[in-house]
């Protein structure tokens, strides 16, 4: 019976391996530029963002001695003043995860520039989910 439970066990870890053996966090060589994109009027963390987040906290705990400073962007639709509000909601999201994770928030800043410096010029979704994000830069 024993060898029974223990077959068992061994197959059960096997297929555990297999379905989570994929780590999705990856420590950049560089926080310069990097991005969080985030959905339509919306500064919740989505799972793809989460991991870049964690991976840039990751740098952060082996780098004890870098800064940085996380900026909320936004899309050109909407009011200047509805969009500082939405990319400090964004910024301040992404540090959260960040100090979350262990990170000392002392050592992130943030800053919303809302709509005034859109990564990608133009209009249109394939434009604008592109300045929907915080990008984060080495102070």
């Amino acid at each position: 019976m024993k060898v029974q439970n223990f077959a068992l066990l061994a197959v059960t870890a096997g297929l555990l391996a297999a379905c989570g053996g994929s780590n999705k966090i990856v420590e950049p060589s560089d926080l310069n530029e990097q991005r969080a994109f985030f959905a339509f009027d919306s500064s919740v963390i989505t799972e793809e963002a989460r991991d870049n987040l964690l991976g840039q906290s990751l740098y952060m705990k082996n780098h004890k001695d870098t800064k940085i400073q996380i900026a909320g962007n936004c899309d050109e639709r909407g009011t200047t003043e509805y969009n500082l509000a939405l990319g400090a909601r964004r910024a301040n999201a992404a540090k959260a995860v960040m100090v979350k994770d262990g990170v000392d928030s002392k050592r992130i800043s943030t800053i919303s520039y809302g709509k005034e410096r859109p990564w990608k010029l133009g209009s249109g979704e394939e434009v604008w989910k592109w300045n929907r994000n915080s990008t984060t830069t080495v102070k």
